[in-house]
């Protein structure tokens, strides 16, 4: 018996050493895949207008009284700060659980708003950096770039003015020009808020070919320094892809022809009856994704047609009791607080490399 109970014993003890072994080989076998880099990453850019993100101090430069602490609007600290929470929570549920890593946004009015941004909301945690320049616009709405240095790294930014041929500037937002490196290749972004139609769609339409001409210049620009570049194009254009500012002034495609090298093709064509902003009962395509073919169905750094989409966050939305179904959730409706979002939506397109 006691012969039988020391066998028992040697062969529990080999059984709990090979286990031991076995668990341990294991853990290695997990840590070394997990520590392996994945060869497929994936990169989200996005584009937002905030709709009048101000501050509450009256600056005597700009046509900010109505966002001053005692304008017709009554805004202040507490509703400035519920407002960047709020777009805190776009940019955090836009792409999942991998925020972008570059954003461009229109109509900010200072840097202060974008550093309170990214320091005083849940975005603290991700180290955005900041892309801003004061604008000549009247009213002192700005775009601007956020990004995330661990995913792409800046290598140049430059604006642009909208000046005429007799160099004349309109004041207008300018368009920003950005460019990052994101793992072996480059990407270059140009962030747009071109003039609105507010004077009447007809009436403003030459501003809007102006910038349209002026961003084509500057993206030929770029094609003549890399002849094969990758370029993302974003913004509020306050035209739809149809239109002649897009068309024929930015000269875009709607889909890619492999035999032109060089093309902008509009991602954002397709997505009707879908829009970003609405007028009455009708969906508008204002905030759109253009990107040169060169990112399309390549090596590298690359995206496809389905790869852009608007970000339609049920919480964006209220119900349209005028005008039947849904309308967005905006900060002001007129000059009532509505303590909402913004009246457009985002867009985003993700690439991968």
């Amino acid at each position: 018996m006691k012969v039988l109970t020391l066998v028992l014993t040697s062969v529990l003890k080999k059984q709990r050493t090979r286990f031991f072994i076995g668990f341990v080989l294991l853990f290695f076998f997990f840590a070394r895949m997990n520590a392996q880099p994945t060869s497929h990453s994936e990169l989200a850019i996005m584009f937002y207008n905030v709709e009048n993100l101000f501050d509450v101090e009256d600056d005597p430069q700009k046509q900010d009284d109505e966002f001053c602490a005692d304008g017709l609007r009554n805004w202040n600290y507490f509703r400035l700060k519920d407002k960047l929470n709020k777009i805190s929570k776009v940019i955090l549920a836009a792409n999942g659980f991998d925020p972008p890593a570059v954003i461009g946004l229109c109509e900010v009015e200072n840097r202060a708003v974008l550093e309170s941004l990214i320091e005083h909301t849940p975005l603290k945690n991700y180290g955005y950096k900041i892309i801003h320049k004061d604008s000549p616009d009247e009213r002192g709405i700005d775009v601007a770039i956020l990004f995330r240095p661990d995913k792409v790294t800046p290598i140049m930014y430059s604006y642009h003015p909208l000046a005429t041929e007799s160099s004349d500037t309109l004041s207008s937002r300018e368009i920003l020009e950005a460019t990052f490196a994101v793992g072996q290749d480059t990407l270059t972004v140009f962030v747009n808020h071109w003039p609105s139609r507010y004077s009447g769609q007809a009436e403003t339409e030459p501003d809007r070919l102006l910038a349209a001409r002026t961003l084509r210049n500057h993206i030929d620009a770029v094609f003549e320094q890399c002849t094969d570049a990758k370029i993302v194009v974003l913004g509020d254009f306050n035209d739809e892809p149809d239109d002649v500012s897009i068309r024929k002034g930015l000269m875009t495609v709607v889909s890619d022809n492999p035999s032109n090298k060089g093309e902008l093709v509009n991602l954002t064509a397709s997505w009707k009856p879908k829009g970003t902003l609405k007028h009455q009962q009708s969906w508008q395509i204002f905030d759109q994704v253009i990107v040169s073919d060169y990112l399309l169905n390549t090596s590298g750094l690359n995206c496809s047609g389905a790869d852009a989409r608007i970000v339609d966050l049920p919480f964006l939305f209220e119900a349209d009791e005028h005008w039947g179904g849904k309308r967005l959730f905006r900060t002001y409706r007129g000059y009532q607080y509505s303590g909402g979002f913004s009246d457009h939506l985002p867009v985003l397109i993700k690439l991968s490399y």
